[in-house]
């Protein structure tokens, strides 16, 4: 659990934690100079649990992001991982189906869920997007699919993820999921998302990402894209990714997308066909498609 300025919520979080069906877990905090209570709520939490269970640590106070990809340095060896946000509330049964799902898996192997979009009073909205289109490579270079407030890793997993964090950092992905989802499928792990939702997704006025399924949050999210944000993004993952010793097949999608990011329109559009890449939606896509036309890609 990354945390910063998280004392309206985390206690929410912190008893939803111990109140999972699956009793076998730890918990590392890494806290990025708080000065807001949330230190002390989590050491009051870890006073009442068995010795070592809850570890609290100084984060790098650069951000979420890098606040998390500090984190997979701690995870023990041969242990799952989760990643968990401050501000959420998990289902009881939301670690016992992550590992259900990820048991006897050989390799590695990406769980996510969905999620009960909530108000900041934990008030049912509604229910995530369900992602009907293929998790895959050609998806993951383009779009955030795998959510990290509900994403849980096999131990596999976990060891590609430590490999690969180091230039994650280098880089300056912007999200932490996004990579994850990135990394699991350029290594071919199995990757499953739970139709049932795991949590309790809630929004407030101190979201660090938010719902992303609303008019207005799309809206946002596509003038972005012909902004060249997106693209800029795109860049930074595509930076994290080159270093990595990729299987022939995500190599070759990873060249078709430095060809998508750094032609001209045209020769944008020609590497987005080639490669296969796709959104989750038709609009999505097409999207993608109009930004690589114009050269929003570029960055």
């Amino acid at each position: 659990m990354a945390t910063w300025q998280g004392a309206a919520h985390i206690g929410t979080q912190l008893d939803s934690i111990a109140g999972q069906t699956h009793p076998d877990w730890s918990l590392i905090v890494s806290d990025d100079g708080s000065t807001d209570g949330t230190r002390d709520i989590v050491e009051r939490f870890a006073a009442n649990r068995p010795a070592g269970q809850v570890r609290l640590l100084d984060g790098p106070c650069a951000g979420a992001t890098r606040n998390f990809l500090s984190l997979l340095d701690h995870v023990p060896p041969g242990a799952l991982a989760a990643f968990c946000d401050q501000d959420d509330q998990w289902l009881p049964h939301k670690m016992a189906r992550a590992v259900a799902a990820l048991q006897g898996r050989d390799g590695p192997a990406h769980y996510a869920a969905r999620t009960i979009i909530t108000d900041a009073e934990l008030r049912p909205l509604a229910p995530s997007r369900r992602f009907l289109r293929p998790l895959r490579f050609r998806n993951a270079l383009v779009q955030a699919c795998m959510a990290g407030n509900t994403s849980v890793f096999n131990s596999h997993a976990v060891a590609l993820l430590q490999h690969a964090s180091q230039h994650a950092v280098r880089a300056k992905v912007i999200s932490h999921d996004w990579w994850a989802y990135q990394v699991s499928a350029g290594y071919g792990a199995t990757l499953i998302h739970d139709p049932e939702p795991g949590l309790l997704y809630r929004q407030h006025s101190r979201s660090e990402v938010g719902r992303n399924d609303t008019l207005p949050a799309l809206t946002a999210r596509l003038r972005k894209l012909m902004a060249g944000q997106f693209g800029g993004w795109l860049h930074a993952n595509h930076a994290s990714l080159s270093p990595l010793d990729l299987s022939p097949d995500s190599r070759a999608s990873l060249d078709q997308m430095a060809r998508m990011l750094n032609g001209n329109g045209p020769q944008a559009m020609m590497a987005l066909r080639r490669g296969g890449f796709y959104r989750q939606t038709r609009s999505g896509t097409a999207a993608l498609a109009l930004s690589a036309l114009t050269g929003a890609l570029r960055g």
